[in-house]
């Protein structure tokens, strides 16, 4: 009892530690709390030592930029507010390297949104919290501050209601020329900061540590530009090396103050919305300045004044912090451009959190994020989990009171979207996440969430997910949804995926339930089978490719129904790119890998072809429709790249944490072919080639895991493994694993090749 109560307390000092000397502060202006105000802070700190390593909490809302001594430490820190309802998260910053023995000068620019949007939640005030070991960094009333004078919203067209961002204007007539460095207490209009609240007071509430990563910065790098004259003004056109995220950087000369220069991307207007851009009002003379409201896009765009030269153009790339280290080619060029341009599509939509679109919404939409995620298994680096996590728990944080889990979140939107929240805690969801990760811990947590949630779905006479009441019954884009079938389909997968949770639990009582569930949807669902397609009885449309998809990967539709399934895949071409993903893997689970192959590549080649758009868009058609109605940058049209990696190539995980894990290759499309990935137990990966004599696969199986590796052959005496024949004793015999035509074998740690002759 004695030690319980010490580490009680001792748990308790180490809480109140921090936040026992620092306020919640703001500027001493009225203004402090309008849309897009940007507030400078300045502290005089002086260390007695240069010390190894000073960490400091740090909060804020909304964004902010850190200076130490006049170099930059932090771009763009904190996130996008909403853990929770009413609550935000915090950064903990080591400030030691940066710091230097005796007098150091520490700067913030906070930027507070000022709004809600579709990814953030507004706290409605501004305000900086700032707390470490060293009592002279806590935020308190010794902070100089001052909203800044050169920031304001620019004129024109906000941007469109999904967004919490607004277009930044910086009047450069009105700027703090070093301000980081400079002397404030004694000019600058700097005042002391008011304290206005302590740790976990609202309106910013309860703070979580950030889950995730600082934003890599990838340094400021210059721009091809050309110059466009016109009439009235020029244009500047400045060329990026992809769709990236940027902060646009302009360097002119200006023979005149109080010219305003617009500050576009290619993407400021597209996808039918208004998005960010910026302005800039010029002083007199040659000027720098770097726009630091990030965008996204192909291209930056100035929009200026006769009389103003372009001296250069440059932009500093930011973004999730993770590493492609995934990689994949093959002898087919066409798929080998369509895998860069998913991944340039993933990689676009990762930030605060995972989003659909970088310049539209910048919204955890689940339907895009289930496809994301199974991406960056295989292509990301181990980093890029946590942004999921994230996801996972901001999702079951969010729950309604009446048990609805809706997205995006966390933000203003409330409709509920039953295919995608299913979906999203569904096999391909939540549950891949664990079979990936193996971080039971996460999938507690949500638990009890997906289980209110579920109980949501009753069932109707036939055992069918019955006709379900929701804002928006969105089960896809486009046409001919049959759509309770496309929820049947969904649900039964997440109750799949919840017995599988509840096993790994040791809840067997709930695993039942689930399971029980299941042969009811499973039945009804098989009632609707007219012998030729799936088709619910009151669905008057022509019948819908997405229904049959989800039936075969559900594993509700058996292998005798597959005939048909296969007619009406080869003539039904209803899904949009978000669900062809299914599509697609139901076709090779149907062992029509040849045509999954072609049936995506007939789909998505204007993507695919497009020289202008390193992306893949929202819709098929989005080009033809000049992007008034769509994105060029969709998050859910990249799941191609999964299936070929998990069927095409064949790497599965068998047990949490590919600790155990199955290379079984469709030799479709691809003579020859490699992929490697990076999991949590090592690299994996396979690749093979085929020619007239031999097929030759190679398999790289990490330290401490195992591979079942299936042969295209049971003609035993034609394998060779590592050059030696095969023994028979190493065949693999449980019936568990056994495939009609291959032979499978147990492959341990270590590199192998294995061929095959024909």
């Amino acid at each position: 009892m004695r030690n319980l109560i010490v580490s009680l307390l001792f748990s308790f000092c180490a809480v109140t530690a921090w936040g026992a000397k620092a306020s919640w502060i703001t500027a001493a202006d009225d203004s402090v709390n309008r849309p897009n105000t940007w507030i400078a802070f300045q502290k005089d700190v002086v260390m007695k030592t240069k010390p190894r390593s000073l960490k400091a909490r740090i909060a804020c809302d909304s964004k902010y930029w850190l200076w130490v001594n006049g170099n930059l430490v932090v771009f763009e820190g904190s996130l996008k507010r909403g853990p929770a309802p009413g609550e935000g998260y915090y950064d903990e910053v080591d400030l030691g390297r940066h710091l230097q023995r005796g007098h150091n000068r520490v700067a913030v620019l906070v930027c507070y949104f000022g709004r809600s949007g579709f990814s953030h939640e507004d706290s409605g005030k501004s305000g900086l919290y700032i707390d470490s070991d060293n009592a002279q960094l806590c935020t308190d009333a010794s902070w100089m501050s001052r909203i800044h004078p050169a920031y304001a919203t620019a004129t024109g067209e906000i941007p469109n209601s999904r967004l919490s961002e607004s277009n930044i204007s910086y009047d450069a007539r009105h700027a703090i020329d070093g301000w980081q460095t400079a002397d404030v207490a004694a000019r600058h209009g700097f005042k002391p900061s008011v304290e206005i609240g302590s740790w976990g007071d609202r309106p910013w509430g309860k703070m979580t540590r950030r889950p995730i990563p600082m934003f890599k910065d990838f340094g400021v790098k210059a721009a091809r530009f050309e110059l466009h004259e016109g009439a009235r003004r020029d244009t500047v056109i400045a060329f990026l090396p992809g769709n990236l995220q940027v902060t646009p950087v302009i360097d002119l000369t200006a023979t005149k103050g109080g010219d305003t220069i617009d500050i576009w991307t290619n993407h400021s207007h597209m996808a039918g919305a208004w998005n960010v851009r910026a302005q800039y009002v010029t002083r007199q003379g040659q000027q720098q300045y770097e726009s630091l409201g990030w965008m996204n896009g192909e291209k930056i765009i100035l929009y200026l004044p006769k009389g103003i030269k372009v001296n250069g153009v440059s932009y500093r790339q930011t973004g999730y912090d993770t590493e492609v280290v995934g990689t994949f080619h093959s002898d087919n060029d066409f798929y080998n451009r369509f895998w860069q341009k998913a991944l340039n599509t993933l990689y676009v939509n990762m930030r605060d959190t995972y989003f659909d679109c970088p310049e539209r919404e910048r919204a955890q939409w689940w339907g895009d994020e289930v496809i994301l995620t199974s991406q960056a298994f295989y292509t990301l680096s181990l980093s890029s989990i946590d942004l999921m996590r994230k996801g996972m728990l901001e999702l079951a944080a969010w729950q309604m009171d009446n048990g609805v889990l809706h997205a995006p979140v966390p933000g203003t939107y409330k409709s509920e979207l039953p295919g995608q929240m299913l979906a999203a805690v569904g096999l391909y969801g939540f549950w891949n996440y664990y079979m990936n990760t193996g971080d039971s811990a996460t999938i507690r947590k949500v638990y009890p969430a997906v289980r209110r949630y579920l109980e949501r779905f009753p069932l109707d006479s036939t055992g069918l997910t019955a006709a379900y009441k929701a804002t928006w019954l969105w089960g896809d884009w486009g046409d001919n949804r049959d759509i309770r079938l496309i929820f049947a389909g969904w649900h039964y997968m997440a109750l799949d995926a919840m017995a599988r949770m509840a096993d790994m639990m040791g809840l067997d009582a709930d695993a039942a339930q689930y399971r029980a569930t299941m042969e009811q949807v499973k039945k009804g669902y098989n009632h609707c089978w007219n012998g030729y397609s799936y088709r619910h009885p009151q669905y008057m449309g022509a019948t819908d490719d997405r229904v049959q998809a989800l039936a075969v990967i559900s594993g509700i539709a058996d292998e005798s129904k597959y005939g048909e399934i296969f007619n009406v895949l080869k003539s039904q071409e209803y899904s949009s790119p978000y669900m062809e993903r299914y599509v697609m893997e139901a076709l090779f689970q149907m062992g029509q890998g040849d045509y999954a192959m072609r049936r995506l590549k007939k789909r998505i080649a204007p993507m695919v072809n497009d020289k202008d758009y390193p992306t893949l868009w929202e819709f098929w058609d989005a080009r033809k429709r000049g992007f008034r109605g769509g994105s060029s940058n969709h998050a859910w049209s990249g799941g191609g790249l999964t299936v070929i990696a998990q069927k095409l190539m064949g790497a599965e995980t068998i047990d949490p944490c590919w600790r155990r894990f199955k290379i079984d290759p469709q030799y479709v499309t691809f003579g020859e072919a490699s992929l490697s990935f990076l999991t949590l137990s090592g690299t994996v990966s396979t690749a093979f080639k085929r020619d007239k004599a031999q097929l030759t696969m190679s398999v790289g199986v990490p330290a401490k895991t195992e591979a079942l590796v299936y042969i295209p052959s049971t003609a035993t005496d034609r394998i060779t493994i590592d050059g030696r024949a095969l023994r028979t004793d190493r065949i693999v015999t449980d019936a568990q694993w056994a495939k009609a035509g291959k032979t499978a074998v147990w492959l341990r740690a270590g590199n192998h090749e294995i061929r095959v002759a024909k």
